[in-house]
This record gives structure tokens, C-alpha cells and sequence, in this order.
């Protein structure tokens, strides 16, 4: 009885930890993909390139932050 007592409190907390990081993952791809976006509109409002926020460009960005959007900015010149 205690072990299956163990097991429940074991996997409660691995359940815990999984769903903890899950979330500071995702905060930390909103946080990049917002900071972004941001320098995307402004890159793109000043006219120095033009990227469209394609669901592909938006994967970049939002996981590369400030240097997906350079890495987009450049290949937009080639």
C-alpha cells in the first residue's frame, strides 16, 4: 500500500515539473516572438527589407527572436 502511496505522489510531482516547464517554454517563445514581430513591423515600416509573416517566417522568429529576424532580414536580400 505505501509503494503505490509513493508512486501517486512520485508521479504527481513528475506531472508538475513536465507541465511547469512546458509553460516557461512557451512564455519564453511568446516573449521572442512578440519582440520579433515588433522589429519585423519596424524593419518592414522603415523600408529596409521586406519580410512577410508567413507561419514559416513566424516559426523563425519566434524561435530565434532578434536573430531569426536577422537571419530573415539577410536572406531577404539574396
Amino acid at each position: 500500500m505505501i509503494n503505490l502511496l509513493i508512486f501517486i505522489v512520485l508521479l504527481i510531482l513528475a506531472a508538475v515539473i513536465v507541465v511547469k516547464l512546458t509553460f516557461a517554454v512557451l512564455r519564453w517563445m511568446a516573449v521572442n516572438a512578440v519582440i520579433g514581430l515588433i522589429l519585423v513591423g519596424v524593419l518592414n515600416y522603415l523600408g529596409v527589407t521586406h519580410i512577410e509573416l508567413t507561419p514559416i517566417n513566424f516559426l523563425i522568429i519566434a524561435v530565434g527572436g532578434i536573430l531569426g529576424v536577422f537571419l530573415l532580414a539577410f536572406l531577404s536580400f539574396l
